[in-house]
């Protein structure tokens, strides 16, 4: 069963927030970590990555700089701002809250107190 695409495409941007705030990354290594973590379900590509790393950048919450890889070849390395970070703890308690309410009716709803 494929994801829908536009769940993907609406949550990348805070997965890419979340992978720059435990380090700073390039861009293939960022690919290869969602795809790692999400057990290969989030696979992206190269031409998908780096238009939303240029939004990031562009709306301040993320930083760029070259620096020689483990591999010797010099990289874009990309880091997260202050802006980036409040973000990114904004768009997690809004996830939180949207996934937890979409779980509660996919489990036939939370327990009322009555009156």
């Amino acid at each position: 069963m494929g994801l829908d695409k536009t769940l993907v495409t609406r949550s990348t941007g805070m997965l890419l927030l979340k992978l720059l705030q435990e380090q700073d990354m390039y861009g293939y290594q960022m690919i290869e970590e969602l795809s790692r973590r999400s057990d290969q379900t989030l696979l992206l590509k190269a031409g998908t990555l780096y238009p939303l790393l240029h939004d990031l950048w562009r709306q301040g919450m993320v930083v760029s700089y070259e620096k020689t890889a483990e591999t010797g070849r010099v990289r874009k390395f990309y880091s997260l701002t202050k802006e980036g970070r409040e973000t990114l703890a904004e768009k997690a308690q809004e996830w939180s809250a949207f996934s937890g309410a979409v779980n509660k009716v996919l489990t036939g709803g939370a327990n009322l107190a009555t009156v």
